[in-house]
């Protein structure tokens, strides 16, 4: 590595000498250096024993870029020479997140647009008020093109004077908003394994956490390949990142990773054993991979029989076997539409997982159902079961080719748009079987992935197929009469039930007003089925007209509908009482005397979630607390809020999970351990 680099450097400096001498060097002379370079204080008046950060911001010029501090297979990071007065010391720079950029085969790890690096400079003890420190920084630099490379260097001064170490208002939310594009402490042991030519690195990640275009940007030299190609996966509550190994390293792995725009994480991985991915071509693990797959199918199959009973989908199973029995159908129609029916339902199982793999890849955070985290979908759900249910009331008949009602009609074309149908309605729905069979399938290759994806659609369209290749089956059904109408109508009761589940979830996600958008689009839908009803009733011409302009109005919901705040889907927060942590909130009920209990978490903190799942909220806490008068506070951060960040590192922490005790007679708090149990906190009002 350190031999391409220098033969890349070395190409560069060549370009960058002939610039000299040709137009170019007009060019970058007359405009000066392409990276507008600005160092800025914290605080101007920093207090004696105190640590100030200064900001380099830096602002490249349109087509150029900076380097990280590892800069990848080319490029020269920042180095800083300081000129400082006596016993004032300064760190190493600190980066943001960077990105990739590949120019010719060669990876670089870079800044395309603005960025800020950071120093901490340490003031020593028994400054007097009023003392000036002058403070110089010489920063050298690399800045190019996808063509050529400038050195350049940049002396930066100001002057600190000593002080109460107070920060302006406005200068602290630039810093705020600069802090935010640095990576956070992971808080958790990440591990890493070289096997032969592949370094594999697991990463402790929530499994709800979001991640998207993960990157490993290692810091660490010699461990992998930067120029290969990373793929990502992951397993349960980890994020898995394969790529090319270099060589064997000893020790320790550093870097970066990266789960979103301007957000990273510092990882240090530890030598260990990272279980082989099932997409990277197996290490003689392809037996066990295959026998997985096996097992996970066919508990998919007995997930998808077992969805036939669930609310959303037994009507419609009920009423396409009842009127085939009712159509008299020939042993090879039955067999006909047992075919179609299924193929509708496979190929949209098929389908939903196809994409819920892309997804995946793409590194989007989904699982099966994925689309239900789209309160639009819920909207169109519920529009959908509001029809369908007033249709099996008998509101009105369904004569239009394509929708529920088509299950009564004769012809493999319904039977295929019934599957279809069942299929897409009985997604809200899981089971037994179906949670670790899905969950299977989302790590194994994506051959045996869609297959059990299409044995969950077996599995729901087993019952029909029974009934169209068995005789003896479809005799035993009820003999056709008045009584399977009445029978429809009751089947109306759980596609209700149904829509009534819809319209929670849609309140889950979208909050009350999202909740009463969708009320208000199925009573809409509802007034013009009604219509449509009574036209039928009465013969008239257009009978379908109020139904779908009232349909078109209550599709309208689906640009309004919003996902509500996370905030308002905090459970914690509705068992413990608990509210957003914010240090004046704090200070408020410490004057009131009030015990506190507040914790800072964050979404992509798996020991946080293990603590509040296992611990913080359960009801023993909850009823302790309540008994003991204890007021809980939650801070989130998740997005990294500066704020939060400067309150967690006054306790001496690098980040999440910190738990903080305060009893109603000491002033300090009590720093709790990381792991918590609820014997520790039912515990804590008693002393």
């Amino acid at each position: 590595m350190t031999t391409a680099r220098f033969i890349w450097m070395t190409v560069l400096a060549a370009l960058a000498s002939l610039v000299a001498v040709g137009p170019a060097a007009a060019q970058i002379g007359g405009q000066g250096r392409h990276i507008a370079m600005q160092m800025v204080p914290e605080t101007s008046h920093p207090a004696p024993a105190s640590t100030v950060t200064l900001a380099f911001v830096a602002r490249p010029e349109a087509g150029w870029h900076g380097y990280w501090k590892n800069p990848g297979e080319a490029g020269v990071p920042t180095t800083a020479h300081w000129t400082l007065p006596d016993g004032v010391t300064a760190d190493s720079l600190q980066y943001p997140v960077p990105q990739t950029l590949m120019i010719g085969g060669i990876m670089n790890y870079v800044y395309e647009g603005p960025f800020t690096q950071f120093a901490e400079l340490h003031i020593p003890e028994g400054l007097a008020r009023g003392t000036e420190l002058p403070v110089t920084a010489k920063l050298d630099y690399l800045v190019c093109t996808h063509e050529i490379c400038v050195p350049e260097s940049r002396t930066l001064s100001t002057v600190l004077t000593v002080g109460d170490g107070a920060v302006p208002a406005d200068r602290r939310a630039r810093f705020d908003r600069w802090r935010k594009a640095l990576p956070k402490p992971l808080g958790a042991q990440a591990t890493y394994q070289i096997a032969g030519d592949t370094f594999r690195l697991s990463v402790p990640f929530p499994q709800g956490a979001t991640a998207t275009d993960a990157y490993f940007f290692p810091e660490t030299e010699g461990a992998a390949v930067y120029s290969a190609p990373q793929t990502v996966t992951r397993e349960g509550d980890r994020l898995i990142i394969a790529t090319k190994a270099e060589g064997d390293v000893d020790g320790a792995v550093t870097g970066v990773l990266k789960v979103g725009p301007e957000q990273g994480f510092v990882v240090t991985a530890e030598p260990g054993t990272v279980a082989a991915d099932a997409g990277d071509g197996g290490s003689g693990e392809r037996g066990s991979v295959w026998t997985r797959a096996l097992i996970a199918f066919f508990g998919a199959v007995l997930g998808g029989l077992i969805l036939n009973i669930m609310p959303c989908v037994f009507p419609i199973l009920s009423l396409k076997a009842l009127n085939l029995a009712r159509a008299g159908e020939t042993q090879a129609g039955a067999r006909a539409e047992a075919l179609a029916y299924t193929a509708g339902v496979v190929l949209v199982c098929v389908v939903l997982g196809a994409v819920l793999l892309a997804l995946r890849a793409a590194g989007v955070s989904a699982g099966w159902a994925f689309q239900l985290q789209d309160p639009r979908v819920i909207l169109f759900l519920l529009l959908l079961v509001t029809g369908i249910a007033f249709n099996l009331a008998g509101l009105f008949e369904l004569s239009a080719p394509g929708f529920a009602n088509r299950a009564t009609a004769r012809g493999s074309g319904g039977a295929f748009a019934t599957g279809a149908l069942a299929a897409f309605v009985a997604t809200p729905c899981t089971g037994p079987f179906m949670g670790v069979a899905l969950g299977a399938a989302l790590v194994l290759p994506a051959v045996a992935a869609l297959a059990i994806f299409a044995g969950l659609g077996l599995g729901l369209a087993l019952p029909f197929l029974l009934i169209g290749f068995v005789p003896r089956l479809r005799a035993m059904l009820p003999k056709p009469g008045a009584w399977m109408e009445t029978f429809r109508h009751i089947l109306s009761v759980p596609m209700f039930l149904t829509a009534l589940a819809l319209a929670w979830v849609l309140g889950r996600q979208a909050g009350v007003g999202g909740m009463t958008l969708g009320l208000g689009a199925a009573l809409l839908l509802a007034l013009g089925l009604w219509w449509t009803g009574r036209r039928q009733m009465r013969g008239r011409v257009a009978q379908w007209a109020p139904a779908l302009i009232a349909a078109l109005v209550a599709l309208g919901g689906l640009a309004l509908v919003r996902e509500a705040p996370a905030q308002a889907k905090t459970e914690s927060a509705d068992r413990l009482g608990a509210e957003p942590f914010s240090e004046q909130r704090l200070a408020d009920l410490r004057a009131e005397g009030r015990p506190v209990f507040a914790y800072f978490t964050a979404d992509w903190c798996l020991t946080c979630k293990v603590n509040e799942k296992a611990a913080i909220e359960t009801q023993a806490v909850a009823d302790a607390f309540a008994k003991a008068n204890v007021a809980v506070l939650v801070g989130d951060w998740t997005d990294g809020d500066p704020e939060l960040g400067r309150f967690i590192e006054r306790h001496n922490r690098a980040g999440v999970p910190l738990y903080l005790w305060y009893d109603s007679e000491s002033d300090a708090p009590r720093v709790l351990p990381q792991i918590l149990t609820r014997q520790r906190l039912t515990a804590l009002p008693g002393g």
